[in-house]
């Protein structure tokens, strides 16, 4: 990838100037990334560890809480870095991997939760012939498709945003390396050759949103359908964390993205940042797990398999 430019780095912006500030900032951080990789990391091992939910819901949420991780280590820990050392530098091509690991993670993250509103749909329209539709086979096939279209999506926005020549200096308006402000630092005619890859990602990004409100229609149509109270309620129960987590994320990923101009400002976009990058895969664990009785005994064991260990 090469690049006309002379710099070998970029500058991001700080979340605070005054030291005690920069402090509290490595602290908070350090906090939600403890408390991602801990959420995340036990619901990963509740679930590759417990037989009992060796089934494609919880298939699929082991990929989300990996991706979940992954997104976070991409952003979180450089900024924090940064914050304990008082500088705001990133070199060239940590900023490349920052940029190729966020628009892999990230995006496939989408294609599960996608995967995962037809597994409801299945299960719940379609449940004579879910065992079928959704057999282990087809979904690791589903799943590898969604990780390949995202290692795809990243390659493909990495090396066209890398290769734009960039002539508006080096410092970045957000506290890790994002398209939107790397494209702000390009020649004035480089836009067209990452506009072509910007359509079509969002174009299958609607697809995906369509995709699962048209499920969700046709579900919630079988459920209000349900005779029994119970029947409803536990319908219900094993959509609502699914619609949570999607709903939290396509509306700070909407709202980051597709905000009037004239709302745009620093400030604003660090918050906007740290709401759809840093936020999810900190509570995506919580939601999962606050209203999901198996998940949580499966939890519970876990804990007290660790502490039992460590006495």
């Amino acid at each position: 990838m090469s690049n006309s430019s002379s710099f070998n780095e970029f500058l991001l912006q700080a979340f605070a100037d005054t030291r005690q500030l920069q402090l509290l900032h490595f602290w908070l951080f350090l906090g939600i990334y403890l408390a991602a990789l801990l959420g995340n990391g036990l619901i990963i091992t509740a679930i590759a560890c417990d037989h009992h939910l060796h089934t494609p819901m919880y298939f699929f949420l082991l990929n989300l809480s990996l991706l979940d991780l992954g997104t976070i280590s991409t952003t979180v820990p450089k900024s924090m870095a940064n914050s304990l050392s008082n500088t705001r530098a990133i070199s060239y091509w940590e900023c490349a991997a920052q940029v190729f690991h966020f628009t892999f993670f990230l995006p496939t993250e989408y294609f599960i939760l996608t995967v995962m509103a037809y597994e409801r749909y299945a299960a719940i329209c379609k449940p004579l012939h879910y065992g079928t539709v959704l057999s282990s086979r087809a979904c690791v096939k589903m799943a590898a498709a969604a990780w390949a279209s995202g290692f795809l999506n990243a390659l493909l926005h990495t090396a066209i945003t890398f290769s734009i020549p960039l002539c508006q200096g080096n410092v970045l308006e957000q506290f890790f390396c994002e398209i939107p402000q790397i494209l702000k630092l390009s020649c004035s005619d480089a836009y067209p050759r990452e506009a072509g890859i910007i359509v079509i990602s969002a174009c299958l990004f609607f697809g995906c949103f369509v995709f699962i409100v048209l499920s969700y229609v046709q579900i919630f149509t079988v459920v209000l359908r349900i005779p029994s109270e119970q029947g409803r309620h536990k319908a219900f129960s094993m959509c609502l964390p699914h619609l949570a987590v999607v709903f939290l994320f396509i509306s700070t990923t909407m709202f980051a993205y597709l905000k009037p101009p004239s709302l745009s400002s620093p400030a604003l976009d660090l918050v906007m940042a740290f709401l759809y990058a840093v936020v999810p895969p900190t509570v995506n664990p919580l939601i999962y797990s606050m209203r999901n009785k198996e998940l949580k005994d499966a939890l519970k064991k876990l804990v007290q398999l660790l502490l039992l260990q460590q006495q």
